[in-house]
């Protein structure tokens, strides 16, 4: 095989591991089993730095859940081996910036950017982060959810002194 071809080979074997571990950002979802489907306008590998980034309009679904932005990086863990670095299926973190919309069913949240910990299993909607479940919203700088937990905080922006938000109705089943 001629360096070209296995240069190839080796970004496609490693992209299509690093994708394999984001269902793992998306534990919520009904179906984790589904295909995830991800287009943007551009993709680039990054081998030395782990990751994986899609770029422009970035559409990312796995059954009912929808992530849209304008960056999706991927990190995903690298063993060394002899002074080779291999690629594992663990996904490490996932950053969305810009205009991140996530969907779930009722439930839709927005913000500047969000950052996935997988080894933590928690999300952070952070840049006038909003959340809305059914007609119930909430808002604030930023979002914490811990997944494992089922808990949420949310902060105030201290810099502008704006204080969390929250619309509640009371004759509505769902919680923020």
């Amino acid at each position: 095989m001629g360096p070209l071809l296995t240069t190839m080979l080796k970004i496609l074997r490693t992209t299509a591991i690093a994708l394999l571990p984001i269902t793992a950002a998306w534990a919520a979802a009904e179906a984790p089993s589904e295909p995830i489907n991800i287009e943007a306008n551009r993709m680039v590998s990054q081998e030395n730095d782990n990751a994986v980034v899609f770029i422009g309009n970035v559409d990312a679904r796995q059954g009912k859940l929808t992530i849209r932005t304008d960056e999706m990086t991927v990190f995903y863990t690298g063993a060394k081996n002899n002074k080779e670095t291999q690629v594992t299926s663990q996904m490490e973190k996932l950053i969305c910036k810009n205009n991140v919309k996530i969907v779930q069913n009722d439930w839709l949240g927005t913000g500047d950017r969000m950052d996935y910990f997988a080894k933590e299993r928690k999300v952070i909607l952070s840049g006038n982060a909003k959340a809305w479940q059914g007609q119930n919203m909430v808002a604030g700088k930023t979002i914490i959810y811990y997944l494992d937990e089922k808990r949420s905080v949310v902060e105030q922006d201290e810099t502008t002194k704006s204080r969390v938000r929250a619309v509640l109705h009371p004759e509505s089943n769902k919680k923020p």
